[in-house]
């Protein structure tokens, strides 16, 4: 208790202490005075508020430090060497190969048509095959007079044909068959009581014929090069009217210091029934040449020597020239070329009857006189139009001997049906013909395409007043469509001018006498107009086996005449299908 009082006592004393040295201090310090005139009023001054965001980039770093070893070790594999192949340069591949196909169709006038092919797949070794068809029409023709006649044909061919493959050269052959039947329907419609049945007016053609050739298969055009052809025909018009024939083609070429260097060879020899007692002839010819060309010109110089023994025995030589040259004005744009040439048209009866089928049926078929175009002089220019297509302009004047015309015979103080009109006669005469032709084709489009062609002739006759049935002008424009090679369509449009044409041509017209006077010319010359006609056709793809088409033929329906006195068919419409094996 004592030492706790005590405690007290002391920290009292020290409190005291400060109180008293501060007072003195006071006293003995300047003394101020404040006199204060209003009441006190606190306030506080205005400050400014300060606000900040807090930073977020974070100022310490953290260096990750570490530490590696890569302890690597070579790595060997085993592997072997094996040579590799040459590239090679394969083809395109090759679309398939039908080996036949079938053909039916059937129109108006009664007009079937059949035809087959068939031929064996693609071979290394050879080829064969058979092709046969057969078109005939079987309607009638109202002539002039009124009377409704028949004017139908029919055509059968048939081949069988081989090729055999060798390591350079090619052996070819082929077994033919063509028959043909034609109908003398027309006659003078001035005879009035005249109908003949059809077998009196039938007039049959029937030709078998073979041939083989045997060539060569030269990659290198510098090798040499041959091509050689043996042919036989048999023809005939009747039992006792018929001719055979053989004939032998050649050619040879190979090229020597920069020329290509060759000649042609050819001999045919005829024989004929003794019925048409006709001396045998024959017609022999070589034809050596040289040849030279280049990117911007080419050259050909050469000649054909011939020998033609006629029907009257009598041997003549015949020498052609064959002399052509061109070169490039503009490549592929504009090129010129001219030539000057000649030959010997064969007027054998299978050529005839393609022209006229009714000449007259005493055997004078087979005595028609070859046609010799003496000579031919020719220039044009031909190229590329720019547009995907090509042209042709040319212009042409020939030298030509026995040219071929044809005359109907109409007597009517005879009571032959020979003389009624229906058949005709082979006129021959010289002729000096000018020929302007022009020609252009190409693409319009994908889908379209055209081809057109125009000719304008000028016949200067040595017998005759005119060129008896020739045109002095013809044209023809041609359109198609293609839709992906699934529909087809086609339409042409042709244009025959104004012909001249005779009736007993070669009638000798006897001296004047004292009753010339009453002499009336049996000739009457006849004048068809301009003829126009329109073709359609159409073909649908269904697949690649199996095709529909139609074609429709002479759409103007236009009155033509072929000949004297035989109007042709007016409209045909046909219809038929195609048919892939």
């Amino acid at each position: 208790m004592i030492k706790r009082n005590l405690i007290i006592a002391v920290l009292l004393m020290i409190s005291l202490l400060p109180l008293d040295a501060q007072v003195k201090k006071q006293e003995t310090g300047l003394k101020r005075e404040v006199t204060l005139y209003n009441p006190y009023k606190p306030s506080l001054p205005d400050s400014k508020k300060r606000s900040f965001l807090p930073d977020m980039n974070d100022t310490s770093k953290i260096r990750p430090s570490f530490r590696y070893d890569v302890n690597s070790a070579p790595f060997l594999p085993e592997y072997n060497i094996s040579p590799i192949k040459a590239a090679a340069l394969l083809p395109d591949p090759l679309n398939k190969l039908y080996k036949s196909y079938v053909n039916i169709g059937i129109g108006n006038y009664f007009s079937p048509l059949a035809e087959i092919s068939i031929t064996n797949e693609r071979s290394k070794k050879g080829s064969i095959g058979f092709y046969g068809r057969h078109f005939s029409t079987n309607g009638k023709i109202e002539l002039d007079n009124g009377k409704k006649v028949f004017a139908g044909y029919m055509d059968n061919d048939v081949s069988l044909f081989g090729r055999r493959f060798f390591k350079k050269n090619i052996l070819e052959g082929s077994l033919d068959y063509a028959e043909k039947s034609r109908y003398a329907y027309g006659y003078n419609p001035a005879v009035s009581d005249y109908s003949p049945s059809k077998k009196e007016i039938r007039i049959p053609y029937n030709n078998i014929g073979a041939k083989t050739s045997f060539s060569s298969l030269n990659l290198d055009s510098t090798e040499f090069s041959y091509d050689f052809n043996l042919s036989f025909n048999y023809f005939t018009s009747a039992k006792n009217m018929y001719q055979r024939k053989v004939g032998f083609t050649g050619i040879m070429a190979k090229s020597y210091n920069g020329f290509y260097v060759g000649s042609g060879l050819s001999y045919d020899h005829y024989r004929f029934s003794d019925f048409l007692q006709t001396t045998p002839r024959y017609i022999a010819s070589i034809s050596p040449f040289l040849k030279k060309s280049s990117e911007q010109w080419s050259f050909k110089l050469g000649l054909q020597l011939l020998l033609n023994k006629d029907m009257n025995a009598v041997t003549k030589l015949h020498i052609y020239p064959d002399v052509n040259f061109s070169f490039n004005v503009v490549p592929s744009y504009v090129s010129f070329f001219a030539g000057l040439s000649g030959k010997l048209e064969k007027n054998e009866p299978l050529k005839i009857v393609s022209e006229n089928p009714f000449l007259f049926r005493d055997g004078s078929l087979y005595k028609v006189p070859n046609t010799s175009h003496d000579l031919i002089l020719s220039i044009g220019l031909k190229g590329n139009t720019g547009l995907r297509g090509n042209y042709l302009v040319s212009a042409s004047y020939s030298l030509i001997s026995d040219m071929l015309f044809y005359s109907n015979i109409f007597i009517p103080e005879t009571i032959s049906t020979l003389n009624r009109g229906n058949y005709f006669s082979a006129l021959p005469d010289d002729v000096e013909l000018l020929n302007i032709h022009a020609e252009m084709g190409g693409s319009i489009n994908d889908k379209f395409s055209f081809n057109g062609a125009a000719n304008l002739y000028n016949y200067t006759m040595s017998k005759f007043q005119y060129a008896w049935n020739k045109p002095g002008w013809d044209g023809k424009l041609g359109l198609k469509y293609n839709l992906r090679d699934k529909i087809i369509a086609g339409l042409e449009i042709s244009i025959l001018g104004k012909r001249h044409q005779i009736v007993n041509g070669d009638f000798v017209i006897p001296s004047p006498g004292p009753n010339a006077a009453a002499y009336i010319d049996p000739r009457i010359i006849m004048v068809m107009p301009a003829h126009f006609n329109l073709n359609l056709s159409a073909e649908y793809r269904y697949s690649k086996i199996l095709s529909f088409w139609t074609k429709l033929n002479n759409i103007s329906n236009n009155h033509f005449y072929e000949w004297a006195y035989y109007p042709s068919q007016r409209f045909l419409f046909m219809l038929g299908f195609t048919y892939s094996l």
